[in-house]
């Protein structure tokens, strides 16, 4: 008799919860990242090079924020309502943006 190996259900919040914890991580590496002083002893196109890498560091970190702010949204929904909204594309004309 053979047993069958009991595998864990997929469930879309558990994995909205999981995936957000992880950026939560990501995030905290890239401050760490952004908050290291330059080096002063180097100059010109290195220097130059280690602060775009900064800045750029920055800019993908306020990206994760923001998409950490969709995903509770995306979680609350389903806590909710089982299900995610449909979102509505109102780049069209009157008619569009006013259809039900």
């Amino acid at each position: 008799m053979s047993k069958k190996r009991k595998e864990k259900q997929f469930k879309t919040v558990d994995a909205y919860a999981r995936l957000r914890n992880s950026m939560q991580v990501a995030i905290n590496n890239m401050i760490e990242e952004v908050e290291k002083p330059v080096d002063q002893t180097i100059n010109g196109s290195a220097r130059k090079a280690e602060l775009q890498s900064i800045k750029q560091t920055a800019v993908d970190c306020r990206e994760l924020i923001m998409e950490i702010q969709k995903i509770d949204t995306l979680i609350k929904e389903l806590n909710e309502n089982g299900e995610i909204s449909e979102e509505k594309d109102y780049t069209g004309g009157f008619a569009e943006r006013n259809a039900q």
